[in-house]
């Protein structure tokens, strides 16, 4: 499609004839893509947020922990509270062979953290060095937990990111600094940033995590485990596990198998299945209305246009009798319609492009980005495509009508 630096000024001149209809439409275009594009990088924003809170953990992943029985079992009544041990994670380990990892965790609340003259209020966690296979650490400083911590019950530590940020609020690496947990000493060996969403006995981000075996001996627990964190093998689910797992600690303890509250199974599996229906669902919301408000532009576009042939049909008679092709006047308003919505479009995009940016700036924390708000190079060049076929469409058929009129009947009106 052909056309000289003449045809563009009469296609300005005609979009401008009428300034508010034609500011209105454009509006409205405007407003469809910067719907879609902030709605794509919103939705892809949101869905970075959300994938953070569960960053590192493992998708095939169960936590078990003991309750209250909430029924009758081997001459117990209902009601009564037990716990697990040690021995529990052996069985699993032998009698339920689809696990992979498994891993003990014991937890004391409203431990005081001091250094110096600085004080954290804090969780101590005492785990195996496995559980990094469960919830993933995302050191800053120094390393995680290991397997001579554990057997030599070394007083070492890895203190999470609030912890640090408290105790150490000038910063720098604090491995070798001895902080003290209520009246016991430990030598700090890592600094864990995680910041996941799932909090397993308390955030990541407020604990102190020591040697399962050095926890044990310092607070008398004996072989006493609060939780038992584990995963599956490739190719089994946690759900087709479940029933099995239960039954193994249940007849351990004189625990109905069936009572599910009393021996407490915590499937992330059906957390992370919700997790991806809501992600399909905000996908087909922002294609749903982003796509459905382009399209109420284009039919805004396909109605001034329809108006100005109807405007302008003694002119467009009188450029047939002078010897003006179908062709001519197809080009002609097709043009037309994709100047008009190739101005808004881009309009909306560089809108979108900017609102998105403020987003990305208001979302990063200590100069890391949490999450990415803008829209890909492809996904900008898809509007752009989009945006094109949508101007050639809203076009067609106001230059359906250009095209039927004849000289005749436009000198008629005239």
């Amino acid at each position: 499609m052909r056309i000289d630096i003449d045809s563009y000024r009469e296609i300005l001149d005609t979009l401008t004839r009428n300034k508010s209809r034609t500011f209105l439409t454009g509006f409205g275009v405007l407003w469809g893509v910067f719907m879609l594009v902030s709605l794509i990088g919103g939705g892809q924003g949101l869905k970075e947020l959300l994938n953070n809170n569960f960053e590192g953990f493992a998708t095939n992943s169960a936590i078990i922990w003991a309750q209250p029985t909430t029924k009758a079992y081997g001459g117990f009544r209902k009601g009564r509270s037990w716990c697990m041990n040690y021995k529990d994670v052996e069985r699993l380990n032998d009698q339920v062979p689809e696990i992979d990892v498994i891993t003990p965790m014991i937890s004391r609340w409203g431990c005081t953290a001091v250094y110096k003259d600085k004080k954290f209020s804090c969780t101590l966690k005492g785990f195996t060095p496995d559980y990094a296979k469960v919830e993933s650490p995302k050191l800053r400083y120094g390393r995680f937990l290991n397997n001579m911590d554990i057997q030599q019950r070394r007083k070492v530590c890895v203190i999470g990111k609030h912890v640090y940020k408290d105790l150490f609020p000038q910063g720098g690496d604090p491995c070798g600094k001895q902080i003290r947990i209520d009246k016991n000493y430990f030598s700090v060996v890592g600094v864990d940033f995680s910041s996941g969403g799932v909090n397993i006995d308390g955030s990541a981000e407020d604990a102190v995590c020591v040697p399962i075996t050095l926890a044990q001996q310092t607070y008398n627990l004996g072989d006493s485990v609060h939780l038992i964190c584990l995963t599956a093998m490739p190719g089994y689910t946690i759900s087709d596990i479940t029933p099995k797992m239960r039954a193994v600690i249940a007849r351990a303890h004189q625990v109905d198998p069936e009572d599910e509250k009393g021996v407490t199974v915590f499937n992330t599996e059906v957390m992370f299945g919700m997790l991806d229906n809501l992600y399909t669902g905000v996908n087909f919301l922002i294609w749903l209305v982003g796509i459905g408000t382009l399209l109420a532009g284009a039919i805004g576009v396909s109605n001034i246009m329809m108006v100005t042939v109807r405007e302008r049909t003694t002119e467009i008679g009188i450029r047939r009798a002078i010897g003006a092709t179908p062709r001519d006047i197809l080009s002609q308003i097709i043009s037309e319609s994709v100047v008009l919505t190739a101005v808004a479009g881009m309009s909306g995009i560089l809108l979108s492009v900017l609102i998105l940016q403020m987003l990305e700036l208001a979302n990063t924390t200590d100069g890391i980005l949490e999450a990415h708000f803008q829209v890909g190079f492809w996904t900008a060049v898809g509007a752009v495509a989009m945006l094109s076929i949508l101007g050639v469409l809203a076009g067609l058929a106001p230059a359906g009508r250009a095209m039927s009129i004849k000289p005749v009947d436009a000198m008629r009106e005239e």
